[in-house]
Parts: structure tokens; sequence; C-alpha cells
């Protein structure tokens, strides 16, 4: 049996958005976690320089969580490390830091999960956590354009949010009424382009505040 169950939810966080808000709500529902942790991406592999520094994300994510009813920790070990970041060194410092006991969930959003197969050792993951995934509405695992070693995993490792809670690594939970598609990338436009009714419910309004406070994304200033 585990000890505890810690969520995990890492992102560029760039800014933090509704979708990420409605992942982690959604898990938080289903698993009733001792601890939801935030990790913030220093160097992510696969996407381009982030527009806003490190201490601007953190901040953001602060505003965002700050009401949440499970306990909130803010990691900064992806930002603190030097080089690019892998989730497999993420999961390893974590295991080391609370042990063996407790059940890991990562939360990824769909199209991280179509993408898993590019990840570096992503098979590597299951030993280390379990992994709660959104899918879309409708999603379909034979249909949905998934690397064939991932779909196996997921056929193979499938299990309840019950079965997730009390295992430690190695399951995969699904969820599939989760119709949250928010992109980062069009969050940050809307912002440049000073377009409040393309934000309506995008991003959380503390974290709207923070940004207009801070004149962030903007491109002139």
């Amino acid at each position: 049996m585990t000890e505890r169950c810690v969520l995990l939810l890492g992102g560029s966080f760039d800014p933090v958005h509704q979708g990420h808000i409605a992942l982690a709500r959604y898990f938080c529902a289903l698993l009733h976690p001792d601890e939801l942790r935030l990790i913030p991406a220093g160097r992510p592999w696969q996407k381009p320089e982030l527009a806003t520094p490190p201490e601007h994300r953190i901040a953001m994510l602060q505003a965002a969580f700050s009401d949440w009813v499970v306990p909130i920790v803010i990691d900064t070990q992806e930002i603190e490390r030097e080089g690019a970041t892998y989730a497999i060194d993420t999961l390893r410092a974590l295991r080391n830091e609370l042990g063996d006991k407790v059940a890991l969930v990562m939360l990824l959003g769909a199209d991280q999960f179509l993408n898993l197969h590019t990840w570096r050792d992503w098979q590597k993951l299951f030993d280390l956590a379990n992994l709660g995934i959104a899918s879309r509405p409708g999603f379909d695992i034979p249909t949905e354009g998934l690397d064939p070693a991932v779909a196996e995993a997921l056929m193979r490792r499938r299990a309840s949010p019950a079965q997730l809670r009390a295992t430690p690594h190695g399951l995969i939970t699904l969820a599939n009424d989760l119709a949250m598609a928010v992109s980062s990338t069009a969050v940050r436009q809307a912002l440049a382009e000073n377009n409040p009714q393309a934000l309506e419910g995008l991003v959380p309004p503390p974290v709207l505040d923070y940004i207009q406070h801070h004149h962030l994304y903007q491109t002139h200033h």
C-alpha cells in the first residue's frame, strides 16, 4: 500500500491557463491527493525558448493556485537544473526525495500523451510514476494515431483511479470527459494583441491581473 499520493503537473506555464487548472482540478477530485506539485519547466527540450522569466511563471502559478483545496508545492528543480530538462530526471529526483511508498501520478494533456514516444526513456517513466492522462471526449485508442508501443503500454497498464492511488508507479488512468483545449500559444497571441475577448475563460483572473500589472507578453513596451 502507498503512504501518500502526490500529483505532478509539469509545464512551461507560460502563462498558466485554464487547461492546466482543469487538468489539475479533475485529477484532484478523482484521486484526492495529499499534495499537488507544480513543476515549471527550465529549458524544455521540445519547445522554443520560453517567453517569460522563471520568477514571473512561478508568481503566476502562485496566483492561479492560491485558493486550492489540496496542499500546493511549487517545485523549481527544473528551473535550477542546468541544460535541457527531461521528465525522467525530474521523476528520479522526486523518487529520491519522497521515497518508494508514495503514489506519484504525472498528469499529461492529450497532446503530450500523443507525443510520449518521443520523450527520453519514456518506457522508464513507469518505473517511477503512474500517468494520469486527459484525453479528448470520444477518445478512441486504435484510431487516435498513438504510437503502437504507447498504445500497447496503455492497454497493459490501464487501471482505475483507486488502483492508481494505491500503487506507487506503473499504471495509467484516462480522463475521458475532460474537454479543455487551451493552447499557451493562442493565449500569448491574444495577450500580445491586447484582445480581452479572446482571453475570456482561458486564463484565471488572478493570473490575468498579474500579467497586466507586469506588462507581460506585450509585443511593445
